[in-house]
């Protein structure tokens, strides 16, 4: 019992936290037929069933949930030891886990990394676009890029500035379906909005403005599908301008109402905050992002 790998429990513990062997999978860049086989073999070592296999998934078993907590315990202390040693590092050369929007993933970063990875080659970056929280207290990344304060007390953040939002169309459906001139005329053209989300239907009703979800005739919550229709000539929508001034197929319809901005942050773990590789990369992904902000 006293040899037993940590590979196992942390095979055990991605598949209790994420329901399946393909989520687990994809968290750890495992295959499931190796994490199979590492849960089956903790399985055998402690001669318990830890999960019941369902069609959609694993739950765990009452004896699986009873090592659920002392499987976190030994999560945190693993990470407390990574960060310990990385804290310790003098060069700035290894791997850095950056994660952000998809949006930013897909528009922003790939300059601001091309010209890093030219300085520094001596550093790897490894991308996770995301729109949800990637928890940085357990090294799922080391950087990230977030539109909102991280709050956890060891987390370093700092406020970069805003990307101020704007409505946009494409020039193409501009020549073909004119262009409107004051804000309610845009109602009379096709809107791209959210699906699920209501952040831009709660955003025009606080400033009075008509929205329903049914105003939109095209909806989807990804932010870079939504650019992607709008590129394409779907109809007018929402958009970072930093997104604009990266694209001269739309135009900036620059109404004068009182879009919100998007705040953006850099944070993380403060153990990490003066890692060379980690304080490299935080400076050149803070320089990067600097023209696009206001």
């Amino acid at each position: 019992m006293s040899d037993i790998d940590w590979s196992l429990v942390r095979a055990f513990l991605a598949v209790a936290e994420k329901g399946s062997l393909s989520a687990a999978g994809r968290l750890l860049g495992t295959s499931q037929p190796t994490l199979g086989r590492q849960v089956r073999q903790l399985e055998d070592l402690l001669g318990q069933v830890l999960f019941h296999r369902k069609p959609k998934g694993l739950e765990l078993t009452a004896n699986g949930q009873s090592l659920l907590e002392p499987a976190r315990n030994m999560h945190r202390a693993m990470i407390e030891i990574e960060l310990t040693a990385a804290g310790q590092q003098t060069e700035a050369t290894g791997t850095v886990r950056i994660t952000a929007s998809d949006t930013v993933s897909v528009y922003i970063l790939p300059p601001i990394l091309a010209a890093l990875h030219a300085d520094h080659p001596g550093i790897r970056i490894d991308v996770v676009p995301s729109d949800s929280s990637e928890n940085l207290l357990f090294r799922e990344a080391d950087i990230a890029v977030r539109m909102y304060r991280p709050e956890q007390l060891e987390l370093v953040a700092r406020h970069l500035g805003d990307f101020p939002l704007g409505l946009f169309a494409s020039r193409s459906y501009l020549r073909k379906a004119g262009r409107p001139r004051t804000i309610a005329d845009v109602f009379d053209h096709p809107v791209i909005g959210y699906d699920r989300n209501e952040e831009i239907i709660r955003g025009m009703q606080e400033r009075n403005m008509p929205a329903s979800r049914d105003m939109f005739a095209f909806r989807c919550d990804s932010h870079t599908v939504g650019w992607e229709m709008v590129r394409a000539g779907c109809g007018v929508g929402f958009g970072m301008k930093a997104l604009g001034a990266l694209h001269d197929d739309v135009e900036d319809l620059d109404f004068d109402i009182d879009l919100p901005s998007l705040p953006v942050w850099l944070a993380t773990h403060q153990a990490l905050r003066h890692t060379p590789r980690i304080a490299v990369v935080w400076e050149a992904l803070a320089k990067g992002l600097k023209p696009h902000l206001s």
